[in-house]
């Protein structure tokens, strides 16, 4: 039964994907124009920078991080999107470890989001705060960045009201790095929160990081169709 629904599911963003080329809804993209729409999936962290841990399970975000990407990047292709991961192993993109290695791994991922010049960019994170009782998902954008208020918004509708899916809010500002260093539609997706036990242990099992992944893959492929670039 599992393996029908993701049949599915993947034949659903299929048409989707099918549906969206034959309209030239999004035939304007650079991308589209090497025969398919491109978008870049950043899974945030990595090496020695593991970002924030579970609290009783203590594994790393940027696991967590990678593994939904992964994910992710087999919704999209099998869509027909293109993709291109900043990271794409366990290592982070600084080179070395000494003195502003945080800084060479954000420009790694700035240069490499500009080089493809994709239709959209997804930063995918992890959650935590001192209050254990809150949990979902939160999508940031920057202000001005009007594209990136609809994907934001489009992805966080898939987390929303589903059954057995914690409340979630409004797409939020955020003023951070993965979203000011590129003009091209950006979000940052926090997932989950590793600081909430229900979330933890949802985030520790491979079909709930599938099951995220679905859920941003669907959000992208809708703003797709609506919003053309």
């Amino acid at each position: 039964m599992k393996a029908k629904i993701i049949g599915i599911a993947a034949l659903a963003l299929g048409v989707i994907a099918a549906f969206l080329c034959c309209f030239g809804v999004i035939a304007h993209t650079a991308s589209c124009e090497r025969g398919g729409v491109r978008v870049v999936l950043d899974a945030g962290h990595g090496g020695i920078d593991g970002g924030v841990q579970g609290r009783e399970t203590k594994i790393k975000e940027s696991d967590v991080n990678l593994s939904i990407v992964f994910y992710l990047k087999e919704e999209l292709k099998s869509a027909g999107i293109e993709v291109t991961l900043t990271r794409s192993s366990e290592g982070g993109l600084y080179g070395t470890t000494e003195k502003y290695f945080k800084k060479r791994d954000m420009e790694k991922r700035r240069q490499i989001i500009e080089r493809t010049s994709p239709a959209l960019v997804v930063s995918v994170h992890q959650n935590f705060f001192a209050d254990r009782s809150k949990r979902g998902a939160n999508v940031f954008y920057k202000h001005g960045d009007g594209n990136g208020e609809l994907l934001a918004s489009s992805i966080l509708s898939e987390f929303r009201g589903k059954e057995g899916t914690p409340q979630t809010r409004a797409p939020l500002l955020g003023d951070y790095y993965m979203l000011n260093c590129t003009a091209y539609p950006s979000v940052i997706v926090e997932c989950a929160f590793l600081s909430n036990p229900d979330d933890e242990a949802l985030l520790n099992t491979e079909d709930y990081r599938r099951e995220v992944a679905g859920r941003i893959a669907r959000g992208i492929l809708a703003f797709l169709l609506r919003y053309p670039a």
